[in-house]
């Protein structure tokens, strides 16, 4: 069972940190997985805005949008499964996101996932 103490959610709630952070300043210290996440942001960017036609990318919540590029990251690297990817970006919506994040989140990724 998932609890806040949980190492991988640990890791999950810093790397959105670091990605909400690096929308406003490059940061000097960065995460391998941050790294490879900006490393392929166009291509992370595209999947969103293809699955949220009505929220261009520069309009989206960065919260969101970081959460969002984490879940996406995840789900193409299958290392976890895709529930368990999805289920965690919505508890980082409701953590760190406005009140209509999670769902948002959640329906973005629903997308991605029946998509793909």
């Amino acid at each position: 069972m998932k609890t806040a103490h949980d190492p991988r959610h640990i890791k999950r709630r810093e790397i959105v940190k670091a990605l909400f952070a690096e929308t406003y300043f490059k940061q000097e210290k960065r995460d391998e997985t941050v790294v490879k996440i900006l490393r392929n942001k166009k291509r992370l960017d595209k999947k969103i805005a293809g699955s949220a036609p009505d929220w261009p990318i520069d309009k989206l919540n960065r919260i969101d949008l970081a959460i969002l590029r984490l879940a996406v990251y995840e789900l193409e690297q299958k290392e976890a499964p895709p529930k368990v990817i999805i289920d965690e970006a919505v508890e980082l919506g409701k953590e760190f996101g406005s009140d209509n994040s999670a769902s948002f989140i959640n329906g973005v990724l629903g997308t991605i996932y029946k998509n793909d």
